[in-house]
């Protein structure tokens, strides 16, 4: 009773400091990574355990899931509507807010994938200064909604790298992340930094471990990054800029006698200027591109449907009709089943072998059961067809035409890798693609009317010999029963253009009238009959790949390295290994611009701790910003930055960058006692305090930061907002700029979430009130 007395009293005081305790509420797990949705009152929350979580503002749970992966790292969308996980084996996992089920799985590395960030272009629906306007995207106009995944009798559409349970969503998903344009990226433990279009369409790598580094002062560009990882990446708003954090050896392959002899923090400020440039153009290919890669894996699953259904109806076919050949032995003839057959079709008795079969080990109940599987696979086949396999290939070839324009418009297309040729090549494999099917299509309904045929009449057979063995055979239409037992029990048509290594005999009429239609233009390829449905679709997947690889690698070699700032070193191998020490990278728009639309108004500023020791300084912080031009090189002259002292009795436990060029510290008070410790969370704003220039020579003291001196924080209230905790806070705190809020997690399991914007004099009674509600 009286430790309720005493947090009752240390709520009450804390509300008269500026920041409003909105609740104070136990939880029953450790979070090692939180994050709040930019749109939304929501925070996704990531346990020790790798469980994510997702709360509103007044606490209620929405849903949890345990996605089987360490979790690494985690982001939103710009629009709040997915969340992005990054995991340990190299995979990035986009899930739906509003279920928590699985949109996406992408491999994007190899290795664990440490940070995200998903930025988007504000400037998107504002034309080019030449007037070049957003493309309009005019498939609604030809056709109906794409086709949605397929499923049918419990089979699920096995690994496509879409979600099983919620195929229903990828439309809609897609819909809705293509209308912005938008780019995620993520960076690895590996040095590699990736880049995709609404976070599913991969248009960039880079490793900076290979990069050449620019360095202004030593007029060369022969230093590199060695054993780098990276820590934190941050895409400007208007894409011209990635700034990232990282940890790594700098060296000059040059002259080794120059290479620093530690490790450290360094600042890399990499030029993605080709984002801004060509974000019309790049958005037009990605919208098409992912649109088409969706409905690939939609006639992937189409395909393995029907292959699954067809199989398993002609299992159960071969497995009942493989009694006949063994009685044919018993009764030691030299026959045949087709032959068998045949004799029953054309002869005049039946043989002891086909009597037995037909009226003991077939029956009419078995006879029945074969022809509806056979009937039941038929109709699904043609659902599947019909409503998911034919539009999706016909929407595909629409898309791709439409790239093939595009591809053609040299001037603005070629500059980002859309070639002409390959686009011309995966054009026509997607037209053989549409034959392909349409003779799918009628081969199948041709081989089910023949099954047809010939079940009714081994069924009018079976009636007649079980009611009384007589010689009559029941009349039937000879030449459909030939061609079953010719095609069916020798050579499955279905099957055959359901195998990838099939080749499909073409006759040489057939043969004769497709080369002289080549004659006349459209496309080349003359061999394409031969081709199995299923190896028509792989070569499909070659071209789009090598087609969509081109602007991969096109836009990979656009982006490069600005400059780079050395921030600290590192001596101890524990502290490089590391990534947890507390940084954060924001952009702010200059307020002094003139121009609102100005691309190059954004500011960026990096806030990280430097570790006790590093640079001759202890319980520190730093903050860089760089003012300068970001489509021209890094300058020494446009980085400014101050260092603060935290007061010896706390520690910096996490900080981050704030919106109107604000930081906020988490600080917990250094306890030698076993009484519970105190905390700080102090909001300070950056124009209050001295930025000093940054300049020097590389690499003779490339740590620019030692000539900056360290100022005193001050807790006064006048020089920034100061809220007091009654817990031993931890990592990590999570701040919402759009809602003007931060959740603090206390050692013993609390969640604090504090209004940073409230006014100072707000009511205290009414903060008590809602306190208690929330409990």
């Amino acid at each position: 009773m009286a430790e309720e007395q005493m947090e009752e009293a240390s709520t009450a005081a804390a509300a008269r400091t500026p920041f409003q305790l909105q609740f104070d509420k136990p939880i029953p797990f450790q979070i090692k990574m939180a994050e709040w949705n930019p749109e939304k009152d929501l925070l996704a929350m990531v346990t020790d355990d790798s469980k994510v979580l997702l709360h509103r503002f007044n606490w209620q749970r929405l849903w949890t899931i345990s996605p089987g992966k360490c979790i690494t790292s985690i982001c939103w969308s710009p629009d709040g509507k997915i969340i992005a996980l990054g995991t340990e084996d190299g995979l990035v996992l986009l899930h739906d807010v509003e279920n928590g089920k699985m949109l996406r799985t992408i491999k994007s590395h190899d290795v664990a994938i440490v940070c995200l960030n998903w930025a988007e272009d504000d400037l998107l629906s504002r034309p080019d200064k030449d007037g070049f306007l957003p493309y309009e995207d005019r498939t609604t106009r030809f056709f109906p909604p794409a086709p949605v995944m397929p499923r049918i009798g419990g089979l699920s559409s096995g690994d496509t790298g879409l979600a099983d349970e919620n195929e229903e969503a990828i439309p809609q998903f897609c819909s809705a992340s293509c209308q912005r344009f938008n780019i995620l990226c993520s960076g690895g433990k590996d040095g590699c930094v990736c880049f995709s279009i609404f976070g599913i369409f991969p248009i960039g790598k880079i490793n900076i471990n290979k990069i050449p580094i620019n360095v202004e002062s030593s007029g060369k560009k022969n230093y590199q990054l060695q054993d780098a990882s990276v820590s934190k990446v941050s895409l400007s708003r208007n894409l011209q800029k990635l700034v990232l954090l990282c940890y790594g050896k700098l060296i000059d392959t040059e002259n080794l006698s120059h290479n620093c002899e530690t490790a450290g923090l360094h600042c890399l400020y990499l030029d993605t200027s080709i984002f801004f440039n060509r974000k019309n153009e790049l958005h037009q290919v990605s919208q098409q591109a992912s649109s088409i890669q969706d409905l690939v894996e939609v006639v992937r699953a189409s395909i393995s449907l029907i292959s699954k259904q067809w199989s398993s109806a002609m299992n159960l076919f071969h497995e009942k009709f493989s009694a006949l050949p063994n009685l044919i032995a018993a009764h030691g003839a030299e026959s045949c089943s087709e032959d068998e057959f045949l004799s029953l079709l054309f002869g005049t008795r039946t043989s002891p072998a086909l009597h037995q079969f037909l009226a003991s080990s077939l029956g009419e109940a078995g006879l029945k059961r074969i022809a509806k599987a056979v009937d039941s696979a038929g109709r699904e086949i043609r659902g599947v067809v019909s409503e998911h396999l034919q539009p999706a290939v016909e929407i595909i070839s629409f898309r791709l035409a439409e790239l093939r324009g595009l591809s053609r418009w040299r001037s603005r297309f070629q500059i980002i890798g859309l070639d002409e040729k390959l686009m011309d090549g995966v054009t026509e494999s997607i037209g053989m693609l549409v034959v392909q099917v349409e003779r799918f299509s009628r081969v199948a309904a041709t081989v089910l009317y023949l099954f047809q045929n010939f079940f009714t009449w081994v069924l009018k057979c079976i009636k007649i010999l079980l009611n009384e063995p007589t010689d009559q055979v029941p009349a039937a239409n000879s030449e459909l029963v030939v061609i079953f037992l010719k095609f069916l029990l020798d050579k499955d048509p279905i099957k055959q253009l359901l195998e990838a290594d099939e080749r499909i005999e073409c006759d040489m009429d057939t043969a004769r009238h497709v080369e002289q239609l080549v004659v006349f233009g459209g496309f080349t390829d003359t061999q394409f009959l031969e081709r199995s449905l299923v190896k028509q679709f792989n070569e499909l997947e070659d071209s789009l790949k090598e087609a969509f690889l081109m602007p991969f690698t096109t836009i990979s070699s656009q982006i490069h390295c600005q400059g780079l700032l050395p921030l600290y070193p590192v001596t101890s191998s524990d502290t490089f290994s590391s990534t947890c020490t507390p940084t954060s990278i924001s952009f702010y728009k200059d307020e002094d611009s003139q121009h609102e639309e100005s691309s190059h108004n954004w500011t960026d500023y990096v806030c990280f701790k430097i570790p006790d020791g590093s640079l001759d300084e202890r319980n520190c912080i730093g903050v860089i910003k760089d003012s300068g031009n970001c489509c021209t090189a890094l300058s020494m002259s446009s980085l400014s930055g101050f260092l603060l002292h935290m007061p010896d009795e706390y520690e910096c436990v996490d900080l981050s960058l704030y919106k109107d060029n604000q930081v906020v510290l988490l600080l917990s008070e250094r306890s030698h006692s076993d009484s519970p410790g105190r905390s700080l969370m102090v909001m300070l704003q950056t124009q209050n305090l001295s930025f000093t220039p940054l300049s020097g020579t590389f690499p003779a003291n490339i740590y620019n930061l030692q000539k900056l001196v360290a100022l005193d924080l001050q807790l006064g209230t006048d020089y920034g907002k100061v809220r007091s905790i009654p817990h031993t806070v931890s990592t990590p705190l999570a701040v919402s700029a759009s809602r003007g809020v931060a959740c603090v997690f206390s050692s013993r399991r609390h969640a604090l979430v504090y209004i940073l914007d409230e006014d100072e004099d707000e009511d205290e009674d009414e903060d008590e009130d809602e306190v208690s509600d929330m409990e």
